[in-house]
């Protein structure tokens, strides 16, 4: 005969809790800088990844250069996702970050934006022209799409004429508000951010600036020193290199790292 005692409600709700309490455990919640210009494939990337791992995501987006100075006063990020590859190295180098946890997990491209339609043409020679009051551009001091709009215009000889007409912001995101809403005629931008998912800017018109006038943005993540320990933000950056964030990040106009 059987003798085996089936066990009781007692502990059942104590191994439920068990089960309970380590997945507590094991989830864990990781605070990422990222750069303004990744804003929408990061939060697409973070929704799935807080899906498949159980962890939680906290999210700041704004420029690269404001987030070095932060992080070196002290700010409690512990992963960072830059505009260009510079600043993780330099934070690697100054102690800020993991050493040797830098890589590249996207390549940007710069693109001269209008609200208006028809009013950039494709071969950018509306900048030669100079038929417009106001450009945009980000602070070339804290943010690589504004030095890469910069290096545009003198590649092209049109930057002596063009300086009086340019409106500076902060990071990427409030120069495309100053296009979106008007403040500014056009201006330089990050493709990703005016690009829809059939891969055509979604309004306006626009000028995919060539290469060969700015030194390729590539776009470095980093594990900041406040991160080595946390697992939430050792796998984040791993989900960062899978094949569902690669199709996410191309599908915003972004070239891959090699």
């Amino acid at each position: 005969m059987n003798t085996q005692r089936k066990p009781g409600k007692f502990w059942v709700v104590v191994a439920l809790s068990l089960l309970l309490a380590t997945s507590l455990v094991q989830a864990d919640e990781v605070s990422v800088a990222v750069a303004a210009n990744f804003t929408a494939p990061m939060k697409k990337i973070t929704a799935e990844f807080e899906k498949t791992s159980g962890h939680k995501v906290a999210l700041s987006f704004g420029s690269t250069g404001k987030f070095y100075a932060q992080v070196k006063a002290g700010a409690p990020f512990e992963v960072l996702l830059a505009a260009d590859d510079e600043t993780p190295g330099k934070m690697e180098q100054e102690g800020l970050a993991v050493k040797d946890s830098h890589f590249t997990y996207a390549i940007g491209k710069l693109v001269l934006w209008s609200a208006k339609e028809s009013f950039v043409d494709d071969q950018g020679d509306l900048l030669k022209r100079g038929s417009f009051e106001h450009i945009a551009i980000a602070n070339p001091k804290l943010a690589p799409y504004g030095a890469a709009g910069m290096q545009t215009l003198q590649a092209l000889g049109v930057y002596d004429a063009i300086a009086p007409k340019i409106v500076q912001g902060e990071n990427i995101a409030q120069t495309y508000q100053f296009i979106a809403t008007g403040n500014a005629q056009l201006g330089f931008v990050a493709l990703s951010q005016v690009i829809g998912e059939d891969g055509k800017v979604k309004s306006g018109s626009a000028w995919i600036v060539p290469q060969k006038y700015y030194t390729p943005i590539r776009q470095d993540a980093v594990l900041l020193e406040r991160g080595k320990d946390k697992i939430a933000a050792v796998e984040l950056l791993k989900f960062l290199k899978t094949p569902y964030a690669a199709k996410i990040i191309q599908s915003y106009g972004y070239e891959l790292g090699r």
